[in-house]
C-alpha cells in the first residue's frame, strides 16, 4: 500500500510538473502572440500612413496650380481696385480741401441748440 501511495503521489508529481510545463508554455504563446500583434499592427500603421501621406502630396499637387491662378487673379482684382480708389483720390481732393478750407474759415457763430437763454 505504501508502494502504491509514493507511486500515486509520484504519479501526481508527474502530472504537476506537466501541468507546469503546460501553463509556462502557453504563457509564452500568449506572450509572443502580442509581440506578433504589436508588430503586426504597427506595419499596418505604418502601411496606412504611406498611404494617406501619398494621398495628401497627390491632393496638394493637383491644387498647387490652382492655388497660383487664384493669387494671381486676386492680385489683379486688388491692383484694380486700388487704382480705383486713386482715380477717386485724384478726382475729389480739391472738393474735400475745399470744404475743409470753408468749415474753417467761414465760423457763423451760433449759441449751441442745448444752451437756453438766460433772462437778465
Amino acid at each position: 500500500m505504501a508502494g502504491q501511495q509514493s507511486q500515486s503521489i509520484q504519479t501526481l508529481l508527474e502530472a504537476e510538473k506537466e501541468a507546469a510545463k503546460v501553463v509556462q508554455q502557453a504563457r509564452q504563446y500568449r506572450v509572443q502572440r502580442l509581440k506578433d500583434a504589436r508588430s503586426e499592427a504597427a506595419k499596418e500603421i505604418e502601411e496606412y500612413k504611406k498611404t494617406k501621406e501619398a494621398e495628401f502630396k497627390a491632393f496638394e499637387a493637383s491644387h498647387a496650380g490652382n492655388t497660383q491662378a487664384v493669387q494671381a487673379s486676386i492680385d489683379r482684382d486688388t491692383e484694380a481696385k486700388q487704382k480705383e480708389i486713386r482715380a477717386q483720390y485724384e478726382a475729389n481732393k480739391d472738393k474735400v480741401v475745399q470744404k475743409l478750407l470753408d468749415r474753417v474759415v467761414l465760423v457763423k457763430p451760433e449759441l449751441h441748440r442745448n444752451l437756453k437763454k438766460v433772462e437778465a
